[in-house]
This record gives structure tokens, C-alpha cells and sequence, in this order.
């Protein structure tokens, strides 16, 4: 069994954790050296712009599309929406949780405090159930 089941090769889909496009998916679109990639977002779906970026500001995904080294941004895009890759991304645990980090992060102190009680409720009425 292989220790490692995600690979960067051309068309692999990466998470960008680091820089001004932090939090945006892009597509690798050719190898520079054992440091830096090539990627691409397609830029009117991600907002990512074809960049040389260092693999140490990416992590890989599960997700791949079918592309040749150095494909045209249509290709991209065509093979974006053909392979459904956004709606792929959203259905993944990974997307769900940055999604719920993201809402956490936007709440206001009342916020806060109506997700505490919540908590304190649903926890009194577990342990009310285990109880019984």
C-alpha cells in the first residue's frame, strides 16, 4: 500500500495557504523545478492569475482535471466545468470545515455568546438522555 496518494503533477488541483490568494483553489499547469510551480486558476472562476508560485505556499487536493503541461486558460476552464471541480471542492470535508472557520470568524461577540448557549443546551440534553 502507498504512503503517499497525492502527487504534484500537471493538473492537480492545490489550495493556496499563503500569500493574497490565500484560500483560493488553482490548477497546476506545468513543474518549474523541485521548488516552484506554474499554476493557473482558471482566473474568472478562482480569481487566481496564472503565477510561478513555491510548493511550500500550496497544499495538494484529492482533486485532478485532465490537462496537457502548459494548457491555455480556456482548456482550463473548459475542463473545470466539465469535470464539475467547484461543486467537488464544496462537497469535501476540507471545504466544509474552512467554510465553517470562515463563518466563526465573521461573528459578532452576540454571535459568539447564542453559539455558546446553544452548545450549553445541547450538551444538558445529551447528558439528560445518557442519564436516563
Amino acid at each position: 500500500m502507498p504512503v503517499f496518494k497525492r502527487f504534484m503533477e500537471v493538473g492537480r488541483i492545490v489550495l493556496i495557504n499563503y500569500g493574497p490568494e490565500e484560500g483560493k483553489l488553482a490548477t497546476v499547469v506545468d513543474i518549474v523545478d523541485q521548488n516552484k510551480c506554474l499554476i493557473d486558476g482558471p482566473a474568472d472562476i478562482t480569481g487566481v492569475a496564472r503565477q510561478v508560485i513555491s510548493y511550500t505556499r500550496v497544499a495538494l487536493t484529492d482533486l485532478t482535471v485532465k490537462i496537457e503541461k502548459n494548457a491555455k486558460k480556456g482548456d482550463i476552464k473548459a475542463a473545470w466545468e466539465s469535470e464539475d471541480i467547484l461543486a467537488k471542492w464544496e462537497a469535501t470535508s476540507w471545504a466544509k470545515k474552512l467554510a465553517s472557520k470562515k463563518k466563526r470568524a465573521n461573528l459578532s461577540d452576540f454571535g459568539r455568546f447564542k453559539v455558546m448557549v446553544a452548545k450549553k443546551q445541547k450538551n444538558a440534553i445529551i447528558a439528560k438522555k445518557l442519564a436516563a
